[in-house]
């Protein structure tokens, strides 16, 4: 049955949670991934979204017990939070927390996410690799791969979008790109309607900026991916730089509209069954 359920007396106090998890051909993480969301953020809903993958990647998240939707065909990152975020807003959620299919991300940095907006540190609490670590992070911080890095070219696209970001917010931003993000009601309903398809991590915070959401981002481990393969080459990445610029300086000058939430009609979306395997015939 879809939709938030009972949960824990913590979930219940302060607010219905749905963990978002997009994954296209994450077949060798995504089980994983669930199961520390499970183990470290108790009394949660999981949604993962399958972005139309090749892979067994489907079956695994059937495996996990986590709700499942798949989508037609590899629509992007963007229709695949649209469409999560969309059945938040549907069913009522107080919170969303978006958490990579691919394993870089700490559940326990996704819960500090959750506490911060849950407190009002912030409408959109986002994950960065560059901030320093707290003090009580320093011990966790000397673990392998906490200050993983990406590829030359990558590494200087994201400093080239931070600038960016930062000049067009009037907000000092260090990492726009990291996936590791959680949403207040309100900042749900507005992505809901609004949320950019093509570039969606960086775009969004300007887009979320102009419609006068509070965005902050605090210090997070990004490891080293535990299965699957980056669908994006070097070459691809620096045309990426490109494209990416370009969309953020549109949406900092497009009509956005403000953040306040819109009723709307529940239309619950039924996950798309799996088929059930032909019998084996010797």
């Amino acid at each position: 049955m879809w939709g938030h359920q009972s949960g824990t007396q913590d979930a219940r106090t302060t607010g219905p949670v749905l963990v978002v998890i997009p994954a296209y051909n994450e077949e060798a993480s995504i089980r994983r991934v669930v199961e520390g969301v499970r183990r470290h953020i108790p009394g949660t809903d999981i949604l993962v979204v399958d972005d139309g993958s090749e892979d067994d990647t489907s079956r695994r998240v059937q495996e996990s017990g986590a709700e499942l939707l798949r989508l037609p065909r590899n629509l992007g990152v963007g229709a695949a939070l649209e469409v999560a975020l969309r059945y938040a807003e549907e069913n009522g959620y107080s919170y969303a927390l978006r958490v990579d299919a691919d394993g870089q991300h700490d559940p326990q940095d996704a819960r500090r996410l959750l506490e911060g907006v849950r407190q009002g540190v912030a409408d959109v609490l986002i994950g960065s690799r560059f901030l320093d670590p707290n003090p009580d992070e320093k011990q966790r911080a000397q673990k392998p791969g906490w200050r993983h890095q990406t590829t030359p070219a990558r590494a200087v696209g994201i400093k080239i979008f931070a600038s960016l970001v930062s000049l067009l917010i009037g907000q000092q931003i260090s990492d726009p790109t990291c996936g590791l993000r959680c949403f207040n009601h309100r900042a749900i309903c507005f992505l809901a309607r609004n949320h950019p398809q093509d570039y969606p991590e960086v775009e969004s915070m300007v887009v979320l900026h102009r419609a006068g959401f509070r965005l902050k981002e605090i210090p997070v481990a990004i490891y080293p991916r535990t299965g699957g393969v980056s669908s994006i080459s070097t070459w691809k990445a620096i045309y990426y730089v490109f494209r990416v610029m370009l969309a953020a300086s549109i949406a900092a000058v497009r009509s956005v509209p403000n953040g306040e939430p819109v009723k709307v009609e529940r239309r619950p979306l039924e996950p798309e069954k799996m088929p059930e395997e032909e019998p084996h015939v010797a």
